[in-house]
């Protein structure tokens, strides 16, 4: 009998359920503090807004080491249609959500909390729309690479791997220190 592979339909299906599972069992903790209002409801939306930001930051500095080493795989081989199954889970499991999930935290914090006033507010949010563009760009080769059509080397994706480290910096200095 022969093992099954991760490549397979069946674990990618467990995988959906999973993640399906997970992410209604966040929706529903989210209704139920909004539904009991606890008096700390601003410090538990902070932390599960830190919780889909860690998530959507590992799932950001993670994909371009796989679409590196995808860069090096023969297109149509099986190490090329692993890493195709690895990119486009990581993106729709992971990624997908985490962003989804940080941006109405967030928004709904930057409203209720500070009302959008504040320069490092603004300049966090115009920030957070830069990640949310690497965010899109690394969609846009999940697309390509599902395809065989990735046009770029190795080389380039080692830069494009920086892009969410940096922006990341820049988004906690204005979280913690407020400099203006």
């Amino acid at each position: 009998m022969m093992a099954e592979k991760q490549t397979d339909r069946a674990p990618g299906n467990r995988a959906r359920l999973r993640a399906a599972i997970a992410l209604g069992a966040f929706v529903a903790l989210l209704v139920g503090l909004f539904v009991w209002r606890p008096d700390d409801l601003y410090l538990w939306i902070k932390a599960l807004h830190v919780i889909a930001v860690m998530s959507w930051m590992a799932a950001l500095l993670y994909m371009p080491r796989l679409f590196i080493y995808h860069t090096d795989a023969e297109p149509g081989s099986a190490q090329s249609e692993t890493f195709k199954m690895m990119e486009l889970r990581l993106l729709k499991v992971i990624m997908n959500p985490a962003m989804m999930i940080s941006w109405v935290l967030g928004l709904y914090l930057a409203w209720s909390i500070y009302g959008f006033q504040g320069g490092w507010l603004h300049a966090k949010l115009l920030f957070v729309v830069l990640l949310t563009g690497v965010h899109m760009r690394f969609s846009r080769a999940v697309r390509a690479f599902q395809r065989d059509e990735n046009r770029h080397d190795a080389r380039y994706w080692r830069l494009m791997n920086e892009a969410p480290t940096v922006l990341m910096i820049l988004i906690v200095i204005m979280v913690v220190v407020k400099p203006f």
